[in-house]
């Protein structure tokens, strides 16, 4: 047999350490490798300010933002499946309510709550009711 040497890394010595060359990496690998809080709030800016604001407050919402690196990903990939318009509006529509991560907006999208303004809605009159007292009664 003849043996071929292809590569050499150096070894770390202690435990649960890695060395990695990103050179030797495969190329999907090395796009993960290029994630970082700047990279995913330019490629929300890129969409709209208000995707770039909740996409910083997924990312503050973490203990570290590596976490919500996915959730980052998901969100932003609704641009290229539904359109930006409705990535924006379901950005505002969860802000409002005070949610950031990525299943809030797919619930969103989902469900085409983004469709729906609350302005467009007229508020209900109250019901005429013997129990209802109404605004009078407590002057």
């Amino acid at each position: 047999m003849h043996y071929e040497l292809i590569v050499t890394h150096k070894r770390l010595r202690s435990p649960h350490n890695y060395t990695t060359v990103a050179e030797h990496m495969p190329a999907q690998h090395r796009y993960v490798m290029e994630w970082n809080p700047a990279f995913f709030m330019a490629k929300a800016k890129e969409i709209d300010p208000v995707v770039e604001y909740y996409i910083s407050q997924v990312l503050a919402k973490k203990q570290h933002p590596e976490q919500g690196y996915k959730s980052c990903m998901g969100i932003l990939s609704f641009a290229k499946r539904l359109g930006e318009i409705r990535l924006i509006k379901a950005c505002k529509r969860a802000h409002e309510i005070g949610y950031y991560n990525y299943k809030i907006i797919e619930d969103i999208l989902t469900k085409n709550l983004d469709k729906y303004d609350d302005d467009d809605m007229e508020p209900s009159n109250m019901p005429t009711h013997d129990n209802i007292r109404g605004g009078n009664y407590y002057q």
